[in-house]
């Protein structure tokens, strides 16, 4: 039974803490990352695909960005509040269907809070535009074990679609409700259910796959490239248990210690039968990717980000858990909301907040604009309008830096297959009207061919402060 008096104490928290991070995004300083600045730049050019993502997230801040009229960070960055705060939504109203209004209070701001819902707020990724897909997915999926309307199959195969042209790893749904349906006779829909969800599904993400047949499975062999070993297992698989043991921890700072410990305390208890039968089969929607992806890590490497998937089902079994716990849920939210504080007077000072020895604290996100605007001056300079670089991140603030700038901007190019968007759609093609153009590489590589040094390029603060660069100039022939 749905109860709809948590809807308004849930708004009211959900509108406070976005309305602080949307005005926090209007005074950061933190300059658009170089992931970011990609996905960007997707976007000025819509297609099914691109190099190394499914499009959503072009499509996406390509909209904000027409919307607003303006490329700045501001509008880049502003989806992400926006779509954490429509899936706290989402999985408050799971909540209450199956739990009660406190579990979808509690579970609302508790996913609202946590850590890399925090950071997600600011820096924009394909996580964030997956999640509202991927809760509406499982809303809708849950919904059809209450009331088979042909609607709730359409609408689960739909949104779960859009969540694959997120993020790929909405795929790990599929497995999960496979797992879930095996385990659970309740949970388990009927052949003509299942068909129908995944002949929509695969309708829905239909224009991807065609685009990569057309690009050489661009996409897909850059996913490939991440889980390396799969490819030639006998070489380049190994016991990685550095990377396992790292991966694991961090998970503690993307979900939050005390929210993280408690996934892992109700995946021990339902074990031993400790649980509701909604709460395992959420348990089952999260703990098998964690698993998998730590899998991963022992065999090659993963990043702490890469089993985010999990904690959308994996908010809805914790909170609605430590809704008997009190003490629990307040230090959960303790710990969570001072980071959720934190973050944004971070990325507002981030051009001077310090830890030690003068170094920035978002270092990181900080210097990328000073090193393509020094770039540029050296292009100007020198009388130069073709500026090649070879690194990935050079490459996309340029292309963001240099927007309206006179400039043309080309990637080195690389022999066997393209490392980078840049590098595949962007490598450099001599112009006989251009004899020479400006190559910017790190000082510590030699160049590929003859060429005059005219500057040096350095970064007294920020992401580029150890990472001295060199400008040349060089014959348009250099790669030949």
């Amino acid at each position: 039974m749905l109860h709809r008096s948590w809807l308004g104490p849930a708004l009211l928290g959900l509108t406070l803490i976005t309305a602080f991070r949307v005005v926090s995004l209007h005074f950061a300083t933190a300059d658009i990352f170089v992931d970011e600045a990609q996905y960007w730049f997707w976007g000025q050019d819509l297609a099914f695909g691109y190099y190394s993502k499914p499009p959503m997230i072009g499509w996406v801040i390509r909209a904000f960005t027409e919307i607003g009229g303006s490329d700045t960070a501001f509008w880049i960055r502003l989806p992400a509040p926006l779509l954490h705060a429509a899936t706290a939504l989402i999985l408050g109203a799971i909540a209450a269907r199956h739990i009660g209004h406190r579990a979808a209070i509690a579970t609302a701001l508790g996913y609202a809070t946590l850590p890399m819902v925090a950071v997600g707020s600011f820096l924009i990724s394909t996580d964030t535009v997956m999640f509202p897909f991927l809760a509406g997915a499982l809303y809708c999926y849950l919904r059809i074990f209450e009331d088979d309307r042909r609607q709730w199959l359409i609408l689960t195969g739909v949104l779960l679609g859009f969540a694959f042209l997120s993020k790929y790893a909405a795929l790990y749904y599929v497995i999960m409700a496979c797992l879930t349906a095996v385990a659970f006779r309740q949970y388990r829909p009927n052949w003509g259910q299942t068909g129908t969800i995944l002949g929509v599904f695969l309708i829905t993400i239909s224009p991807n796959i065609l685009w990569n047949i057309a690009n050489g499975l661009s996409t897909i062999e850059h996913t490939l490239d991440n889980a390396d070993w799969v490819r030639d297992p006998g070489s380049r698989a190994s016991l990685n248990f550095a990377g396992l043991t790292e991966f694991f921890l961090a998970q503690f700072a993307v979900f939050g210690p005390v929210v993280f410990g408690w996934l892992l305390v109700l995946g021990w208890r339902a074990a031993r039968g400790g649980l509701t039968l909604f709460q395992a089969a959420m348990l089952l929607f999260s703990l098998p990717i964690i698993v998998l992806v730590c899998l991963q890590a022992i065999l090659s490497e993963a990043y702490a980000n890469w089993a985010a998937a999990a904690y959308v089902a994996g908010s809805l079994v914790v909170f609605s858990a430590l809704v008997t716990r009190p003490n629990w849920l307040k230090a959960s939210f303790v710990i969570n909301g001072f980071l959720c504080l934190f973050l944004p007077i971070a990325m507002i000072f981030a051009d001077r907040m310090t830890l030690g020895q003068d170094r920035l604290l978002m270092s990181r996100y900080v210097g990328l604009d000073e090193l393509s605007d020094q770039i540029f001056d050296v292009a100007a300079r020198n009388d130069q309008t073709t500026i090649v670089a070879r690194k990935r991140d050079i490459l996309a603030d340029l292309f963001y830096t240099g927007r309206d700038k006179p400039f043309d901007i080309a990637a080195a190019p690389h022999k066997g297959r393209a490392p980078n968007h840049y590098a595949l759609s962007y490598s450099f093609q001599p112009n006989p009207d251009q004899p020479t153009v400006l190559y910017v590489i790190e000082s510590k590589r030699s160049l590929p061919c003859d060429g005059t040094k005219v500057a040096d390029i350095i970064s007294d603060a920020g992401k580029y402060r150890d990472e001295p660069y060199s400008a040349y100039i060089v014959p348009n022939t250099c790669w030949n």
